[in-house]
């Protein structure tokens, strides 16, 4: 029995307070209660006003103007409320310093301002409104436990049927001969391509907010990078031309300085390193991980290894200074990570470990193993297995938001068995059926019929797209979307995707299809939904394409937007099947095809062509709507 299924088929008595966890929340107390004791001694003293201050100050963050009384005490709820913005600060951009200034600054300007004695109260007050916080906080975990417990419960009723019927349904997959775009697919693929095959500089049509959170470029580059890469492997893997730019150019506008600087910021005020802005070195598996798994989904979806080569994946800082990297490092530097940290799993940003980027991590190895032959996963996989369960697993049996690497301390971060299992499935696929065993039957509640006969899903609330900090659900929608196909559960893929049409502001404009109230990121991923289906996630990173279609001939020029290829498949790896449609007005167009035999005769529907002796061959078709082409050696 696996770790996972012992979450699941049984309480789980520490709800994600492991060993580690609560070692470091025992260090976080002892560390309080000394702040205190030491805050304290001045008062016991009888030291000068200002000290015990200072030392009240200690306590909590603003007591010491409570200390001061009168007038000051209304400064108290007012430091308390940017503590908790300098809190947001630390998570938003792992700005360890925040937390730790507002509290000891207003602590040192309280004593500096104090008169010759603090209020004859304070004494009480001070450790009385300390002993307070400390309760509802409290009070409010054994709530969230309690409730977590009584989730627990209702889950271990269904989860061995529900599992048995995702084990029924993901063994089933599509013949790769028959895959095919639909005209809508094409409109949809239309929309990666535009933003990846603009110039290196340019960001067109991409939210530019901040470069730390979610609406940060890379993860918007990241996703765009992972739909190509499904678009590739499953639909036209016998296609090299502008899509294989498309995705080289995202994966190396990820290098601008524009892109990753952000890790300058954090170097600095997230671990005081004020010298090596290396990206890839440290804590950092929000680059690694998700960068390194979009290079390996190229490398899986293309055969082309580039990126492999030293030097391949270079992060230039300035004119001086530049880190010189590759797919190798990158993932050696993830399973590194694991190696070091106490956790296993280890922080995106200094301080905080996301458990939903370490999936990402240990996807990245996925990808590097198939790709190369090594053995992260293996290697790596039980004990990350045993940490995310021991330490980032809560009384539901869900994983948890994040954790203060420093404190122990669990914060708030929505999360949901939807969210990891299809990365799951990527390395651990009898986990990730488990995972999705949970999240169908507390997704297909909010299925029902909208009125018209066809069901689709309906959430709670507002909703929150985050790749653009704005209320919506086009994410929410997207990521049971993908998750649905990627379990071949149709139901509840088919209402995501009645909901996205219906919700989330369909347009089609210049034949490019989008929904124009979601962000670039909650698009990139609904795509990633429209073109998956059963184990198609999974199949990108750890099979890549049918060897046959890199011994046989290859779609390897065709203008864009002219030519859109919903088709370019080599099953006998001698011939090539194509289906093209056109951009625009219908008309001839020229293809360059390569990987031909030498010197061979071939004909395409009737027409001969003689390869030349570099093995290329070039053909006029005329596209006028779905145009299907078959070239073929010469019997």
């Amino acid at each position: 029995m696996t770790t996972m299924d012992q979450v699941l088929s049984q309480p789980l008595e520490s709800g994600g307070r492991g060993p580690v966890t609560a070692a470091r929340q025992r260090r976080t107390a002892i560390a309080y209660t000394a702040m205190c004791i030491v805050g304290y001694v001045p008062v016991l003293a009888g030291a000068p006003a200002g000290l015990q201050t200072f030392g009240l100050g200690l306590w909590l963050p603003g007591a010491g103007f409570l200390a001061l009384g009168g007038a000051w005490s209304l400064l108290f709820p007012l430091v308390a409320a940017v503590f908790c913005v300098s809190c947001i600060a630390w998570f938003w951009a792992g700005m360890v310093v925040a937390p730790v200034t507002i509290w000891l600054g207003s602590a040192l300007l309280a004593a500096a301002v104090s008169g010759d004695s603090i209020a004859a109260s304070a004494p009480f007050t001070v450790p009385a409104s300390a002993l307070i916080a400390w309760s509802y906080f409290r009070v409010r975990t054994r709530r969230r436990r309690a409730a977590g417990q009584a989730r627990f419960q209702a889950r271990s009723s269904f989860v061995p049927r529900s599992w048995a019927e995702v084990r029924a349904q993901t063994a089933v997959r599509l013949d790769p001969a028959g895959r095919e775009l639909s005209p809508d697919q094409v409109q949809f693929v239309r929309y990666a391509l535009d933003r990846g095959l603009q110039p290196l500089e340019r960001f067109d049509g991409f939210d530019v907010l901040d470069q730390f959170q979610p609406a940060a470029l890379r993860y918007q580059l990241n996703h765009l990078g992972f739909a190509l890469a499904l678009y590739q492997t499953h639909y036209a893997p016998s296609f090299d031309g502008y899509l294989g730019q498309a995705q080289r150019n995202l994966i190396e506008k990820y290098l601008l300085r524009r892109v990753w600087s952000y890790w300058v910021y954090e170097s600095c005020w997230g671990h005081l390193n004020f010298t090596d802005f290396d990206p890839v070195v440290r804590d950092n598996i929000m680059l690694t991980g998700w960068f390194g798994m979009h290079v390996g989904m190229y490398t899986m979806a293309s055969g082309d290894k580039r990126y492999a080569e030293p030097g391949a994946l270079t992060f230039r800082l300035n004119d001086r200074t530049a880190y010189v990297h590759d797919l190798h490092t990158i993932a050696e530097s993830v399973a590194k990570g694991f190696e070091r940290s106490d956790f296993c799993l280890f922080p995106c940003e200094p301080n905080w470990i996301y458990p939903i980027c370490n999936h990402y991590g240990m996807t990245c190895l996925a990808a590097h193993d198939a790709a190369f032959g090594t053995s992260y996963v293996a290697d790596h996989l039980l004990h990350w297995q045993e940490m995310l369960d021991r330490e980032f697993t809560d009384d539901s049996g869900s994983y948890i938001g994040l954790r203060s690497e420093h404190t122990g301390i669990e914060a708030p971060f929505p999360a949901g068995e939807a969210g990891f299992a299809w990365f799951a499935n990527c390395f651990a696929p009898e986990r990730a059926s488990r995972l999705w065993a949970v999240a169908r039957e507390e997704i297909r509640p909010a299925l029902h019929d909208d009125g018209s006969g066809v069901k689709r899903i309906s959430l709670p609330g507002r909703g929150i797209d985050f790749g653009r900090y704005r209320f919506g659900h086009v994410a929410d929608f997207a990521t049971i979307l993908l998750c649905a196909r990627e379990f071949g559960e149709d139901d509840i893929a088919a209402g995501a995707e009645r909901a996205l049409e219906l919700d989330c502001g369909v347009t089609r404009e210049g034949g490019v299809k989008r929904y124009a109230v979601g962000s670039n990121l909650a698009n990139a991923l609904a795509l990633q939904g429209t073109l998956c289906r059963t184990g198609d996630f999974r199949a990108v990173v750890v099979d890549g394409p049918p060897a046959s279609v890199f011994a046989g001939p290859r779609l390897a020029e065709a203008s864009y937007p002219e030519v859109l290829v919903a088709k370019a498949f080599s099953g006998d790896g001698e011939s090539l099947e194509l289906v093209l449609y056109p951009g625009g007005a219908p008309g001839a167009q020229t293809l360059r095809l390569s990987n031909l035999q030498p010197g061979r005769a071939y004909v395409a529907d009737g027409r001969a062509l003689v390869a030349g002796a570099d093995g290329t061959a070039s053909l006029e078709v005329t596209l006028s709507g779905r145009t299907a082409l078959r070239i073929s050696p010469r019997a």
